[in-house]
């Protein structure tokens, strides 16, 4: 499995193409938000965190369009588990897409889980899953904001990144974290 290597705000993010449960496929490149391409990555049907999390964004999913924002939920399960996760979680205003590859993960900073069992829901875990990850993604494919978790807990709220991006369409607010190189920038300022 490849290294992971985070993304750079202001640069641009890896291609990303997924099958969406109800047929067809959510391509990033094909995407033409207002402002910005909101891409949550997901655990899967065994995460009893990720149902609340997608489910609160699903309540919120009219105010992030208000916002000029469009999602898609992603997740390496397979069709037969994002198609359950769509329907039994009441994620049908969302795009859920399905199939991550764990080298696309990677390539977009995700970490990888190996399965334990059962989760505390009784469905079993994958061998192998990537871990949560959220992305603003603006027009142009250059990354806003990133997010990326090793563990299912104390992910951004919804309502704080709603906040947020009415706060950064307001008022033009830069992304951050784009200095790779901290020492060169330091002695190009002195």
């Amino acid at each position: 499995m490849s290294p992971i290597t985070p993304l750079v705000p202001r640069q641009p993010v890896p291609d990303l193409a997924v099958d969406l449960v109800g047929g067809g496929t959510w391509s990033l490149a094909k995407q033409k938000p207002e402002n910005f391409t909101m891409v949550v990555f997901y655990r899967g049907l065994h995460c009893p965190i990720c149902k609340g999390y997608l489910g609160d964004l699903a309540k919120k999913a009219d105010e992030f369009a208000d916002l000029g924002v469009n999602i898609a939920v992603i997740s390496s399960d397979d069709a037969e588990r994002a198609s359950k996760a769509k329907s039994e979680w009441h994620l049908e205003n969302l795009d859920v897409g399905y199939g991550l590859s764990l080298d696309r993960a990677r390539e977009w900073g995700l970490y990888v889980s190996a399965g334990v069992g059962k989760t505390s829901i009784g469905i079993e875990e994958p061998a192998l899953f990537s871990e949560p990850g959220l992305f603003m993604v603006r027009p142009d494919g250059t990354l806003y904001f990133a997010s990326v978790q090793t563990m299912p807990f104390a992910r951004p709220a919804f309502g704080d990144i709603l906040k947020a991006v009415a706060f950064v369409n307001t008022r033009g607010y830069p992304a951050r974290g784009e200095v790779v190189d901290h020492k060169a920038a330091a002695s190009e300022a002195a």
